[in-house]
């Protein structure tokens, strides 16, 4: 028993644990978020692109939204470059516990 704990085998198995908990999971929830982000837009909300573009949201297609800018100036961009929405209400815990 010994000898295993002293190979390299435990070790590379640890490690392997720790990137996937470190690195791995978090960039995985992270990609889930914004997927679940882009499926839930609609008309009306205030987004940024990853451009840096502010505007709202004047109508949503299947790939692409059209984002007015100010009145009268509209673009249309692909609906996974939207970074987040703005104004929108934070959602209320699952376990519907009290926040002070």
């Amino acid at each position: 028993m010994e000898a295993f704990l002293a190979s390299p085998i435990p070790m590379l198995i640890l490690m392997g644990l720790v990137f996937y908990f470190l690195l791995i999971r978090p960039q995985q929830k992270r990609a889930k978020e914004h997927r679940e982000m882009v499926e839930g837009l609609k008309r009306g909300d205030e987004v940024i692109t990853q451009g840096g573009l502010i505007g709202k949201i004047a109508k949503v297609a299947d790939e692409e939204v059209t984002i007015e800018l100010s009145e009268g100036v509209k673009v249309r961009v692909v609906r996974q470059t939207i970074a987040t929405v703005r104004g929108r209400p934070e959602p209320k815990p699952a376990n519907d516990a009290k926040s002070d």
